[in-house]
């Protein structure tokens, strides 16, 4: 099912901004814990490393929870299925000839693409490239101070 419009913004972020458009917020947005999920046994090995590599990051800046393991799962997927195409490509390059003498692109071209593309979709929604970390907005420890209004700016 299609869905119109844009995508909503989390209503932590509407209310950092100071909500702009005036609208209601969603004072019953459902916030997991922050608790990242299991890595599960059924991952390709590269998708494994990359599950590991990611992971504590994620949780630590907490965007990861336990109900984010499927999606996380298909990041990490796609992860390994792109990267696994980007080395056939860098050993056997983009193009061949075929029996009848035409030169025609190698399938892992178009795979690779595709699976970039899935990971860049998965990206923006973790906060993993520098454009989409500048839309979440994660709990930091904050210092003392003794400025009001950066009393009152923080209070939530």
């Amino acid at each position: 099912m299609a869905t119109r419009g844009r995508k909503p913004k989390p209503t932590a972020l509407k209310v950092l901004e100071g909500n702009p458009g005036k609208r209601p917020l969603n004072e019953n947005e459902p916030k997991p814990e922050k608790k990242a999920p299991r890595c599960p046994s059924w991952l390709e090995p590269e998708a494994k490393k990359e599950w590991k590599r990611m992971v504590k990051t994620l949780e630590a800046i907490g965007v990861l929870t336990q109900v984010d393991a499927s999606a996380f799962a298909a990041y990490c997927q796609a992860y390994a299925r792109w990267k696994e195409a980007e080395e056939f490509l860098t050993k056997h390059g983009t193009i061949f000839k075929t029996p009848s003498g035409y030169i025609q692109q190698v399938p892992q071209v178009s795979i690779a693409q595709t699976y970039l593309k899935i990971m860049k979709d998965f990206c923006s929604e973790f906060g993993l490239t520098p454009a989409a970390r500048t839309r979440i907005q994660v709990d930091t420890v904050q210092t003392e101070s003794n400025d009001p209004m950066e009393e009152l700016l923080r209070v939530k």
